[in-house]
């Protein structure tokens, strides 16, 4: 998962934005395009998955899945994972980007969770983002898909989508997530999130999007 900062495109100027009679048609169209949607990520606890998520910024979940295996097996929770050295860390995820600085964040974090949480991950969006190497996206998925609550987690792809099929027209990530939930309605946050993400893997491609192919051709605003 990326982290997206600026869109890519057209200006907001120029960009068209759904109605808000047009918002539903779209949220459900999708929902119905890909029911089974879920996180890609491969993970066994919640803890693993805020480390798989924070290992995904910068850099594909398949890569994140090659290498969390061996991680896992060695580090299963953040008790095993605060007493690794820096240096065997890097040697267990050095094919993925960032590695040197994901492995000081993993110590720091397991660390502080060891100290201040005995090991669990909280339930707590503003402690969440207290943890080294967890930003506002990881705490929304962790939240979204480890306890269950209704988040947007908006990374390059949906905020791609999010700008490019008009549910909302802003320049930067939180503004493009303020405005997701305020459009569509809580009870479909978490599932839009990651149909958003897999439309956005599969069809709608940041350089050559398949509109021709795209199930939701008619009712995008194609903000291209």
């Amino acid at each position: 998962m990326h982290d997206g900062k600026t869109a890519s495109g057209s200006g907001e100027e120029t960009m068209a934005k759904l109605k808000k009679a047009e918002v539903q048609p779209l949220v459900d169209r999708l929902l119905k395009l890909y029911p089974n949607a879920e996180c890609a990520l491969h993970f066994g606890s919640v803890y693993q998955l805020i480390v798989a998520v924070a290992l995904s910024a910068q850099t594909t979940d398949k890569s994140v899945n090659e290498v969390t295996p061996a991680l896992f097996a060695r580090c299963p929770d953040a008790k095993a994972m605060a007493q690794i050295s820096e240096e065997e860390l890097q040697s267990l995820i050095k094919r993925i980007g960032m590695y040197k600085t994901k492995s000081k964040n993993l110590i720091k974090m397991a660390q502080m969770l060891v100290e201040k949480y005995d090991g669990e991950v909280p339930e707590d969006y503003d402690k969440l983002v207290e943890l080294p190497g967890v930003g506002r996206k990881t705490a929304n998925v962790v939240l979204s898909v480890g306890f269950g609550h209704q988040r947007i987690a908006v990374d390059t792809h949906v905020f791609r989508l999010a700008n490019r099929m008009g549910f909302v027209k802003e320049n930067d990530v939180l503004k493009t997530e303020l405005g997701l939930m305020k459009a569509v309605p809580e009870e479909n946050w978490s599932d839009l999130h990651h149909a958003l993400i897999w439309h956005g893997r599969q069809v709608c491609t940041a350089r050559n999007p398949k509109c021709e192919e795209c199930g939701v051709n008619d009712l995008c605003k194609k903000n291209l």
